[in-house]
């Protein structure tokens, strides 16, 4: 159904559009012969192989744009093109009880949801993704600031008392007042 042609649905029509499209995503994704998920920093891939394999029996070729996992000889469980490009330094991959392997993939861009981890695959709806809450410390510094400023400022509102900016611009006055004693405030209506 092509929204860009149609008129918007109806609030209710829309439910029920994106509950099919839900449980189609989740029939398309338990189908896949491996489970995956992912941050907004990195994507982890479990593929499963058969119980008793040896990491030398492995084909695992991790690179900046390509990923091919499988058994050596046998068709690869999962192998295409990266949606977007990733830290192939700092991507690894495990062989777990020597039944699974999982692999750990380091997104280069760190802002934005992959709808699937190789374009071949079928897409999930990234906008309907909850992003677990991020740490400040996770944030670059200037982010950081920003937010520990919005947090502050709606702390102050919150309480009666004034934001930042409004903290600044009493604070302008009170050093304009000191600079010039001559002129008088008493009757000045300031805010």
């Amino acid at each position: 159904m092509a929204q860009e042609d149609s008129a918007p649905l109806h609030e209710d029509q829309q439910k029920e559009l994106d509950r099919q499209n839900a449980e189609r995503e989740q029939r398309e994704q338990a189908a896949l012969p491996y489970r995956w998920r992912q941050t907004l920093q990195d994507l982890t891939l479990s593929v499963p192989v058969p119980s008793g394999t040896r990491s030398k029996q492995l084909d695992v070729v991790i690179r900046k744009q390509y990923i091919k996992v499988g058994v050596k000889g046998e068709p690869a469980v999962i192998e295409g093109d990266l949606p977007q490009e990733i830290k192939v330094d700092d991507s690894t991959w495990t062989l777990d009880d020597s039944r699974e392997v999982t692999v750990s993939l380091e997104k280069v861009n760190q802002q934005s949801w992959w709808p699937h981890v190789v374009t071949s695959a079928p897409k999930i709806d990234t906008t309907k993704i909850t992003p677990e809450n991020s740490k400040l410390s996770d944030l670059d510094g200037e982010t950081r600031a920003m937010v520990e400023k919005m947090m502050f400022d709606n702390q102050q509102k919150q309480m009666g008392k004034p934001t930042s900016d409004e903290l600044k611009k009493q604070e302008m006055l009170r050093k304009f007042q000191e600079q010039h004693p001559e002129m008088d405030f008493s009757n000045a209506k300031i805010g």
